[in-house]
């Protein structure tokens, strides 16, 4: 049984998904760095012991094991990344379980790979895991499983893993932490450049953002803000923030004016545990319906509509009833993703039809 200290009031939170990146976790020569480990471990078992749930989404697996073998003969990307990521999770996961052993919490390990998310029923068995581990005030650590995870089939980074995983569970806020401070208004490394504290829905950042990846992960500022915007629109709020600060993660939420960060502001109103979903789901798209010009300004209206027959010009692709589509406009640029009521061939004989049912209703609609 939980033991919980009388100081939740104090946390705007009460449940978070935090995600330390691979440069947070390792020093510059590609070791593990024990010492900022432990640190973050501190502050994570301080918020579990004022009654908040978290979810740790770790990067480091193989960088970690990078440290730990030298290979016999020169090997591919892919099989690189799967020998030092098979070596390096067991030495992560193991770290992990004694320093959260001496705060006297237990931590189980979700490897998941994209497919996972697919489609709804193994979306719904692996929340439900993770929902039992949480109620039985287990701390779920997740990575994602290098070992058999293929490039195509890859998350983009554990950024995009994080927001998957912060939408599935339903948290308040995700915690991005990297290298840096959060998004500047200029290079990080320039006198004069400041951090952007607060992002609003629909601000563009392109101007400002670095596009080289980081040095130890696979993706970059770019993924992360991608991933934020996302997820802040599902009505979670977003936070970047510098995981190699001291206490970073206490003054986050015991100090959130003063810290310095990029907070992107969720928007107001619930969103449906499928839409979330389906949200996170373009990249299993099986094909594409192509709407004309009206359908599209229809669909951007303020009323909530669904995709009828009536509005499509063309349907790309094979695909089963209950599949994700894209949906494109009539210049061919992706505006959201949906669940399609209709195999493909069915789909095909209803184009440009008035009076028939929706191809995708609005319940399970997400547009971009």
């Amino acid at each position: 049984m939980r033991i919980i200290k009388n100081e939740r009031m104090k946390y705007q939170f009460t449940k978070i998904a935090v995600k330390v990146g691979s440069n947070v976790l390792t020093r510059q020569d590609g070791t593990l760095d024990v010492t900022r480990m432990s640190a973050l471990v501190d502050q994570i078992a301080e918020l579990y012991k004022a009654g908040i749930e978290v979810i740790l989404v770790s990067s480091g697996a193989v960088a970690s094991g990078r440290s730990e073998i030298k290979p016999s003969k020169k090997l591919d990307s892919v099989d690189q990344r799967q020998l030092f990521s098979a070596v390096g999770q067991a030495k992560l996961i193991n770290r992990y379980y004694e320093l959260f052993r001496d705060h006297g919490i237990a931590v189980g390990q979700v490897l998941t790979m994209k497919e996972n998310f697919s489609t709804r029923r193994h979306y719904l068995n692996q929340r439900n895991c993770m929902m039992v581990m949480l109620e039985n005030g287990v701390i779920p650590i997740v990575n994602e499983n290098d070992t058999v995870s293929v490039t195509e089939l890859m998350f983009t980074d554990n950024d995009e893993l994080s927001g998957m995983i912060a939408s599935m569970m339903d948290v308040q806020a995700l915690i991005i932490l990297s290298n840096i401070d959060g998004i500047y208004d200029g290079s990080p490394s320039a006198p004069d450049t400041k951090v952007i504290r607060e992002v609003e829905s629909g601000k563009d950042l392109s101007d400002y953002i670095q596009v080289e990846k980081s040095g130890f992960g696979r993706g970059g500022m770019l993924t992360k803000t991608t991933i934020a915007r996302k997820v802040a629109d599902e009505g979670i709020s977003v936070i970047i923030a510098n995981g190699k600060k001291d206490n970073i993660l206490l003054d986050l939420l015991e100090h959130p004016k003063t810290t310095v960060c990029t907070r992107f502001i969720p928007t107001q109103g619930d969103v449906s545990s499928v839409k979330k979903w389906i949200a996170h789901s373009g990249g299993f798209a099986k094909g594409e319906l192509h709407l004309n010009e009206k359908a599209v300004a229809v669909l951007k209206g303020d009323k909530a509509v669904s995709v009828l027959p009536v509005g499509v010009v063309c349907i790309e692709g094979d695909f089963e009833k209950d599949d994700i589509v894209k949906l494109m406009n009539h210049e061919g640029a992706p505006i959201g993703i949906g669940r399609v009521a209709f195999d493909s061939e069915e789909a095909r004989r209803m184009i440009g039809k008035h009076g028939q049912k929706a191809l995708v209703h609005y319940d399970y609609l997400y547009l971009e």
